[in-house]
C-alpha cells in the first residue's frame, strides 16, 4: 500500500479488537433477547377423587342434579302408576290415627289398644296418616308417602357423592330408585317410608359431618332416634350408623373417630331411652319385632325371596366393594395415589354396607317368616346402594368408557322392579263389597259385624259405625247365651249359631280355618241368608266377597 501501512495493519486499525472482527469466513454473533416470564397456564388439571376418574366441578354438580330430577321423576311415575283401593295395614294404622287424633282433642279413649300390636308407635305415623287423609284422603297419604322415598333418593345420592363423588351418587340414585321395595313404598300409606326416610336423613348428617367438629355428628341424633320409634324393625340398623359415623370421619381424624361414634350411640340411647320411659310399656314391640313368633317358611325360602327382590343390586355392591378395596383409585394412573383410604378402611366400609343389606333377611329367616319381607330389604338396600353405585361406575370406566354396561344392569334392575311391583301390589278390590255394607248398615243400626279383614269396611264406614262394631276373623272370644265362653273356631261357630252378628263378610285366603268354621255354621242356617257374592282380586288371587245378613 502506499501509506506503508500494509493490509494486517490496516486491518487491524479499522478493527481494534481484531480478534472480534468479521474476516472472510466470520459472521457477528447474533444478539439475544432475554427470556419472557413464564405465564400461568390456562387450565389447571385438578386433583382426582378418591375412587374414579371424574371431577366434580360446578358445572357438572349442575349436570348432576338435573340428571338427579330425571331419576325421581322416573321413580314418582312407577310409583303412581300403581293404583288400588286401601290395603288392609293401610286402613288400619289411618282409621286408628283417627281414633288417637280424638284421644288427643276429645280426650276419647281408642276403641282398642293399638300400641299393643302395632309396629310402630301408634301416636307418630297413624296420627300424621290421619290428618292428611282428613284433607285429601287415602291417595293424599299415599303421597307423602312418595315424598318420603323421593326424598330418601335425594338423600342417598347426597352421602353417596360425600363418600365417592357424583357419578357414583348418580348410579346409586338411578339403581334404588327403581327397586321393587323402594318403588312399592312410594305408594304405600304405612309407617316404612317415613322410617326409611328417617334413616337416610340420619346417614346423611353423619356422611355430611364427617370432616368437621365430631360434636356436629349429634345432628344425626333426633333422625335415628325417631326412625325405630316409627317403626320398630328400624333399630336394627342403628349399629350401622354408628359403625358409620367412624368411618365417615376416620380418614380425617383417624383413631379419633371412634369417639364420634360413641358420641352417636350414647345421644341414641338416652333419647331412645327417654322416650321409652315416658311413653310406657309398648306390647307392640314384642309381638311385632322383639318376640315376634316363629314361622313356617324355611330359611332358603326367605334368602330366595330376597334374592329375587334386592339380588341385582346387592351384586353390584358386592362387587363395587371388592373393587373399591382393591383400589382405591380406578386403573388408568395406578401411580397416582395421592391421599387415599387404606385397605382397612375401605375394606370396613364394604363389609359394612354390604352387610348391612342382609340384616333383615336374616332375622327373618331366624324367624322363618316372610311376612313383609318385600319391604323390609329396601332399607339394608339403601345402605348397599353407595356401593353399588360405586360398582356402577367402575364397571362403566373413566370417561363413559363402557357406559353400555351400566345401562344394562340399571334396565335389569327397572324391568326386575316394575314386575314384582305389578306383582305385589294388588290390593283387594273393596268398592263394591263397602258399597253393600253401607246399605247393610243403613237398615241395621248399630248393629254388630263379622268380616274377614275388617279393618277396610272398619275405615271406608267409619262415617257409620264405630270400630267395636266390628269383629275379625282372626280370633274371637265369646260367651254364648248360657255363660259359657268359646274362642277360636269354636267361638266363631257358635257365634254364627246363635245369630250373632247382623252381617257376615267372608273372602277366603286370610284366614282360612276360621273361614271353614264361618262357612260350616251357615250352611242350613236359617237365620242368615247370603245377600250378595262380590268377585274381587288381590294377592291371594282372585278370590270373592261373600255377604250374609241376618233374615
Amino acid at each position: 500500500m502506499e501509506s506503508g501501512i500494509n493490509e494486517q495493519q490496516h486491518h487491524q486499525y479499522q478493527y481494534p479488537n481484531w480478534q472480534y472482527a468479521p474476516g472472510p469466513d466470520l459472521q457477528p454473533e447474533p444478539e439475544f433477547e432475554p427470556e419472557p416470564e413464564p405465564v400461568s397456564p390456562g387450565y389447571v388439571v385438578p386433583e382426582v377423587p378418591v375412587s374414579a376418574w371424574s371431577v366434580d366441578t360446578r358445572r357438572s354438580t349442575w349436570i348432576s342434579r338435573g340428571v338427579l330430577l330425571c331419576v325421581l321423576l322416573v321413580q314418582a311415575a312407577l310409583s303412581l302408576r300403581l293404583q288400588g283401593r286401601a290395603f288392609v295395614d293401610e286402613a288400619l294404622y289411618i282409621a286408628s290415627g283417627h281414633y288417637e287424633i280424638g284421644r288427643l282433642l276429645n280426650g276419647t279413649p281408642p276403641p282398642t289398644d293399638f300400641s299393643g300390636y302395632f309396629s310402630g308407635h301408634p301416636m307418630l305415623y297413624p296420627v300424621l296418616a290421619a290428618a292428611v287423609d282428613s284433607v285429601g284422603g287415602l291417595a293424599a297419604v299415599r303421597l307423602v308417602s312418595l315424598v318420603f322415598t323421593l326424598s330418601t333418593t335425594v338423600m342417598l345420592y347426597g352421602l353417596t357423592s360425600r363418600l365417592f363423588n357424583q357419578r357414583a351418587g348418580l348410579a346409586a340414585a338411578a339403581l334404588f330408585s327403581v327397586l321393587e321395595s323402594t318403588v312399592f313404598l312410594g305408594n304405600f300409606a304405612t309407617f316404612d317410608a317415613l322410617a326409611l326416610f328417617l334413616l337416610a336423613c340420619a346417614s346423611w348428617v353423619i356422611v355430611r359431618t364427617g370432616r368437621s367438629h365430631p360434636a356436629l355428628v349429634l345432628l344425626a341424633v333426633p333422625a335415628a332416634a325417631l326412625a325405630p320409634a316409627v317403626k320398630y324393625a328400624a333399630a336394627l340398623y342403628l349399629p350401622s350408623l354408628v359403625v358409620l359415623a367412624v368411618l365417615s370421619a376416620y380418614p380425617y381424624r383417624g383413631a379419633r373417630a371412634v369417639a364420634r361414634g360413641l358420641l352417636l350411640g350414647v345421644g341414641i340411647a338416652l333419647v331412645l331411652g327417654s322416650v321409652a320411659y315416658l311413653s310406657g310399656a309398648l306390647g307392640g314391640i314384642g309381638f311385632t319385632t322383639t318376640g315376634r313368633a316363629h314361622g313356617t317358611d324355611s330359611a332358603l325360602s326367605v334368602f330366595r325371596l330376597s334374592a329375587e327382590w334386592g339380588g341385582v343390586m346387592l351384586l353390584v355392591a358386592v362387587g363395587g366393594a371388592i373393587d373399591y378395596i382393591r383400589r382405591a383409585r380406578m386403573g388408568e394412573m395406578p401411580w397416582a395415589l395421592g391421599n387415599t383410604p387404606g385397605r382397612v378402611r375401605r375394606t370396613a366400609l364394604g363389609l359394612l354396607m354390604c352387610g348391612t343389606a342382609l340384616l333383615a333377611p336374616a332375622y327373618q329367616a331366624h324367624l322363618h317368616d316372610d311376612i313383609s319381607l318385600f319391604k323390609h330389604v329396601g332399607f339394608g338396600l339403601f345402605f348397599a346402594a353407595p356401593m353399588a353405585g360405586l360398582g356402577i361406575n367402575r364397571l362403566m370406566g373413566a370417561h363413559f368408557r363402557y357406559p353400555q354396561l351400566g345401562i344394562m344392569v340399571w334396565v335389569a334392575a327397572l324391568v326386575t322392579g316394575m314386575a314384582q311391583t305389578q306383582s305385589l301390589y294388588d290390593p283387594p278390590d273393596s268398592a263394591r263389597m263397602v258399597a253393600t255394607m253401607r246399605q247393610v248398615i243403613a237398615k241395621t243400626g248399630n248393629g254388630k259385624y263379622l268380616a274377614e279383614e275388617f279393618e277396610i269396611p272398619a275405615y271406608y264406614l267409619r262415617d257409620v259405625t264405630s270400630w267395636k262394631q266390628w269383629q275379625s276373623t282372626t280370633d274371637i272370644d265369646y260367651t254364648d247365651k248360657h255363660g259359657k265362653r268359646h274362642s277360636g273356631t269354636d267361638g266363631f261357630k257358635t257365634a254364627v249359631r246363635e245369630g250373632h252378628f247382623d252381617a257376615i263378610v267372608l273372602r277366603g285366603g286370610v284366614t282360612p280355618d276360621a273361614d271353614t268354621a264361618i262357612t260350616t255354621a251357615l250352611r242350613g242356617n236359617a237365620k242368615y241368608r247370603l245377600l250378595a257374592v262380590l268377585p274381587s282380586t288381590d294377592d291371594y288371587g282372585s278370590t270373592t266377597y261373600r255377604i250374609w245378613v241376618k233374615r
